[in-house]
């Protein structure tokens, strides 16, 4: 049950911007509890990286007194990697093009980290 709510929750994410092209949700300790991902990349290491990142961010904001962390984004040549918190236990993963809107999708991001926090 809770499986297939999350599932929608990405599906409609997904299908919010033809710039996101994979999520994820992931626990907080790594685990992956719900993806749409494409073929080949392997969820047990999206999840161990998307956890890793974030509690490093975590980390860096605390070191520099920037506040609790929101969010982490990653721009690489090909695209970029967003990771933003959904509730204390979860993180929504967000894999977009290069040439993606970000601001459009920043705020897609933020309503569906909202709903998938209401559910975990």
């Amino acid at each position: 049950m809770r499986d297939d709510v999350l599932k929608s929750i990405l599906s409609e994410l997904n299908g919010s911007s033809a710039d996101i092209e994979a999520s994820a949700i992931v626990s907080s300790d790594g685990l992956m509890m719900a993806s749409l991902l494409p073929a080949g990349l392997e969820e047990d290491r999206i999840g161990a990286m998307a956890a890793a990142m974030l509690a490093l961010g975590g980390r860096t904001a605390d070191e520099l007194a920037r506040g609790h962390l929101e969010q982490v984004l990653i721009k690489g040549a090909n695209g970029y990697v967003l990771l933003t918190y959904a509730g204390s236990d979860a993180v929504l993963a967000v894999i977009a093009k290069a040439n993606a809107k970000l601001g459009l999708i920043f705020l897609d991001v933020k309503r569906a980290a909202e709903n998938v926090a209401k559910i975990i």
